[in-house]
C-alpha cells in the first residue's frame, strides 16, 4: 500500500486548508429550502447581447486558441476600460495578460514575483486565496489585521509596521471581500507614500472595481505617481458583468512582469477560452449601461441587509463596494463556525464564518447580498428567529 503521507506535497497536504466559503455551500446543497447567503455570485443572467456574441463566436466557428496574451482585440478594450474608468494607460501589446478568470492572474503574479523566504503583506480579513498561493511559491504570509474600527481600511501605520527587509510584496484586495471596505483616495495616497522609494510591488486585486457606493468611486493604486512600475492591476468580468462561469480575467503590468507572467500562463493555461474572450470585447464595449443597472439593484439590497441587521442587533458598518457585508456575532458568544453550523442546520440559512478569511474574522460572518430582495427578507427573518431563541 502506498503511504500518501509520504508522497504528497506537505505544503499542500499540510500547511492549505480547503476553502470556508465552499464548505457551508456544499452542506447547504445538499438540503432542502435552505436560504444561502454564503456565495459571491451575482444572480442576474449575464445580459444578453455579451451571451448572444459568444453564440456568434461560435456559429463563426471562431473556436481555436488564441494567442498566450489573449485576442489583440480584448487587450485593446482593456486597456480603453482601465483608461476612461481609472485613468491608467497600458500597453495591449506588452502589458496586458488575459487569465483564466482573476484567480489565475493572482496566481501568475504571485509566483512570478514571490521567490522562497520572501515576505508577502497580506491585509485580512481578505479572500481566501491569498495566503495558500504564497505559501506554495515558497513566501512567507505577514498577516495585518484590520479592525472594525477602521471600517476594515488598511492604514499607513499598519502597513510601515508590517514592512522588513524581506518584504517583497504588499497584496492591496480593495473594495473588498468579505468585508465591503473601500480606501478613498486619502487612504491610497498613504498607502503609496509607505511604498515610494522601496523596492516593494503590489498586487493590486480591483475585481470588484466597479461596485462601489454612495458616490464613492474606486481609485486604482497603479494610477498614482510612481506606483505603475511596482504594480500588477487584477480584474476580470465575473462581478461587474456577472460573468462567474466564462473564467474570464487579466492582469496589467509593467512588461517585464507580464513577460514573466505570461510564461506561467503559457505552460499552465495556454490561453483563455476562446467564446468566453469575443463575449468579453461585447461586454467591454456596450456593458456599462449593464453596470448601472446590476449596481443600482445592489445598492438597494446593500442597504435593505445592512438596516436588517442593525436593527436585530448584529453590529454591521455600513460596507461601500463589493457585495458583502461583514456582521458581528460577537453578541452571541458563539465563535464563527459554530454560529454558521448551528443557523444553517436549525433555520436553514447559509452564512460564511468570518475566520474563513482569517484569523481576525472570528467575531463576524460574511453575508453576500447579491441575491433577490426576498430571499435577503425571508433570510433575515429565520436569523432574527434564531437570535430571539438564543436569548430565552
Amino acid at each position: 500500500m502506498i503511504d500518501y503521507g509520504k508522497i504528497l506535497n506537505p505544503t499542500v497536504s499540510r500547511d492549505i486548508k480547503p476553502s470556508g466559503i465552499r464548505k457551508f455551500f456544499d452542506i447547504a446543497a445538499t438540503m432542502d429550502d435552505v436560504i444561502s447567503l454564503g456565495v459571491g455570485e451575482p444572480d442576474f443572467p449575464t445580459p444578453w447581447h455579451i451571451r448572444r456574441a459568444g453564440i456568434k463566436s461560435l456559429e463563426e466557428s471562431r473556436t481555436r486558441y488564441t494567442s498566450n496574451s489573449g485576442l489583440i482585440e480584448l487587450r485593446r478594450e482593456i486597456c480603453a476600460f482601465l483608461k476612461r474608468k481609472y485613468s491608467l494607460d497600458y500597453a495591449p501589446d506588452s502589458e496586458v495578460l488575459v487569465t483564466v478568470g482573476g484567480s489565475e492572474g493572482i496566481d501568475a503574479a504571485i509566483r512570478a514575483l514571490v521567490a522562497y523566504g520572501d515576505e508577502v503583506i497580506i491585509p485580512q480579513p481578505s479572500f481566501v486565496c491569498y495566503e495558500p498561493i504564497v505559501r506554495l511559491s515558497g513566501g512567507v504570509p505577514v498577516v495585518v489585521n484590520l479592525k472594525a474600527e477602521n471600517e476594515f481600511r488598511l492604514t499607513a501605520e499598519e502597513l510601515r509596521a508590517a514592512i522588513t527587509p524581506r518584504t517583497k510584496l504588499l497584496i492591496f484586495p480593495f473594495p473588498c471581500n468579505p468585508t465591503g471596505a473601500i480606501m478613498e483616495r486619502e487612504d491610497v495616497e498613504r498607502i503609496a507614500e509607505v511604498l515610494r522609494g522601496t523596492d516593494i510591488c503590489v498586487l493590486s486585486d480591483e475585481i470588484y472595481s466597479e461596485l462601489t457606493y454612495g458616490g464613492k468611486k474606486h481609485i486604482s493604486i497603479a494610477s498614482l505617481e510612481g506606483m505603475k512600475e511596482r504594480t500588477v492591476v487584477i480584474n476580470g468580468f465575473s462581478k461587474t458583468y456577472s460573468m462567474t462561469g466564462w473564467r474570464m480575467g487579466y492582469a496589467c503590468a509593467p512588461a517585464p512582469i507580464i513577460s514573466q507572467m505570461t510564461k506561467i500562463h503559457q505552460f499552465a493555461i495556454m490561453s483563455a477560452p476562446t467564446t468566453a474572450q469575443y463575449a468579453s470585447i461585447e461586454a467591454l464595449r456596450y456593458g456599462d449601461s449593464d453596470i448601472e443597472s446590476m449596481l443600482s439593484e445592489y445598492d438597494m439590497r446593500r442597504r435593505l441587509i445592512v438596516s436588517g441587521f442593525n436593527k436585530l442587533g448584529m453590529d454591521c458598518f455600513e460596507p461601500k463596494g463589493a457585495f458583502y457585508c461583514f456582521p458581528s456575532i460577537k453578541r452571541t458568544g458563539m465563535t464563527s463556525e459554530e454560529f454558521c453550523e448551528r443557523l444553517l442546520y436549525e433555520k436553514k440559512v447559509a452564512v460564511v464564518p468570518g475566520n474563513a478569511f482569517g484569523d481576525c474574522g472570528e467575531g463576524f460572518v460574511r453575508v453576500s447580498y447579491c441575491y433577490s430582495t426576498d430571499h435577503i427578507k425571508e433570510a433575515l427573518r429565520r436569523i432574527g428567529e434564531f437570535l430571539s431563541e438564543l436569548e430565552k
